[in-house]
């Protein structure tokens, strides 16, 4: 039996910028276990610009930000397993891994969940028609060619508007292939403004809103796409099915937090993040186990998930060396217009001033938001629009928490 003061599970954005703070924050005994053979998670096949803007304070691609962090860990001398799986995490938090040299078993004063995301496959979407080549994940697609140097199609559809589908739909122009069209189920997209502009306008590719894929066709290739609108039922509408000629389907159908070992270790999630329950410190319901990054939330910048990574990461240093006890903690909740509010509980009175981060449920023009405990305002701010592509974060001030011990709700109305 191993034994380590903080075990980081992860060695994405998350993971790196948590191991970083908890050293920073005087615990210097901190491994991170990592799957991979290099540290950096997704971030080493994104080799488009657009990171570090509102963290780092310049643009960088995916594989420099990732090393900024990996130098990081590297000159605070943080020891990495790689190509290493963690299994299991058992009462006592005991981290149990296994890689080419046999079985670990690391006994942990504090463990930070930092596995990341992954994507909806075909499986999940259950898109009807034959199962030839040619169908990928956009990831995966992003991951043959920015990494592995393959050309995975000329002639493509992408199903579902997500950054990493736009992003997607830029790349494979750019790469020669021909992109036919965006479809999008919802009546609007998931990803930022910013992308569609950047990724579909600038490069007059189509985006079909409130239309999905109706059927593969192809034998051993794929041939072609029927596409159709959707009723506000997402049924599809068979008068407006109509035929595509590609050779390639791309799937950005969602993220979903990679949360089975979370799962298997008793640890509650919420039902419409897929992530763990937390409070504002990141710890979840089992006392000294942290979660942060896209395991807990699926984010829009990997700025902000290093902001959370490092709150987790400081918090379990914080743990460590006894300073961050059981306290009453009070629910949050999402009121009228919001997806999910997270923390989902927070200490009253808190130490700090408490950020709290959301979603909302469809696009709405300009919002005023509204953070009540009862009858009492505690915060309240306008935003000119809000997209549920986009995350929300609302500050509170400490004081404003003196006295609070019903739930705090936050919900949005539209403002002229």
């Amino acid at each position: 039996m191993i034994k380590h003061d903080i075990v980081i599970i992860g060695g994405g954005p998350a993971g790196m910028a948590a191991a970083a703070a908890a050293y920073d924050s005087g615990v210097k005994d901190v491994v991170i276990i990592d799957r991979e053979e290099k540290l950096g998670g997704i971030l080493k096949q994104c080799i488009h610009n657009g990171f570090g803007l509102h963290k780092l304070g310049k643009e960088l691609t995916g594989p420099e930000y990732a090393a900024v962090y990996e130098k990081a860990v590297a000159d605070r001398g943080i020891k990495v397993f790689y190509e290493t799986m963690v299994t299991d995490i058992s009462e006592g938090r005991t981290v149990t891994a296994q890689n080419s040299g046999g079985i670990l078993k690391i006994e942990a004063k504090a463990v930070v969940l930092a596995m990341g995301c992954r994507e909806r496959s075909r499986g999940a979407l259950n898109i009807p028609g034959t199962r030839p080549a040619g169908v990928y994940s956009a990831g995966t697609a992003q991951k043959l060619i920015n990494c592995m140097g393959y050309s995975v199609g000329k002639r493509v559809v992408i199903l579902g508007s997500g950054d990493i589908g736009l992003i997607m739909a830029r790349r494979m122009s750019l790469q020669g292939a021909k992109v036919e069209a965006v479809c999008e189920i919802m009546p609007y997209s998931g990803g930022l403004t910013r992308n569609i502009v950047q990724c579909l306008n600038d490069f007059g590719i189509p985006l079909y809103l409130s239309t999905t894929v109706a059927e593969i066709h192809g034998r051993e290739r794929v041939e072609g796409v029927t596409v159709a609108q959707v009723d506000q039922n997402r049924r599809v509408i068979e008068e407006t099915k109509r035929y595509i000629p590609c050779d390639t389907l791309l799937l950005s159908c969602g993220l979903i937090p990679e949360n089975e070992l979370t799962s298997t270790a008793g640890i509650p999630l919420s039902a419409v993040t897929s992530g763990a329950l937390v409070d504002e410190h990141r710890q979840t319901e089992h006392e000294g186990i942290f979660a942060c990054g896209n395991v807990l939330q699926v984010h829009d910048l990997v700025d902000y998930v290093s902001d959370e990574a490092e709150i987790a990461g400081k918090s379990a240093a914080e743990y460590v060396k006894g300073n961050l006890h059981s306290a009453v903690t009070v629910k949050t909740a999402a009121g009228n217009g919001v997806r999910y509010v997270l923390p989902q509980r927070v200490t009253v009175p808190p130490k700090e001033d408490i950020s709290l981060f959301l979603r909302v449920t469809q696009p709405f023009g300009k919002v005023r938001y509204t953070v009540k405990s009862g009858d009492e305002v505690l915060a309240a701010a306008v935003r000119l629009k809000a997209a549920p592509g986009e995350m929300e974060k609302i500050t509170v001030k400490a004081e404003r928490f003196k006295n609070i011990n019903e739930e705090i709700t936050v919900s949005l109305e539209e403002v002229q």
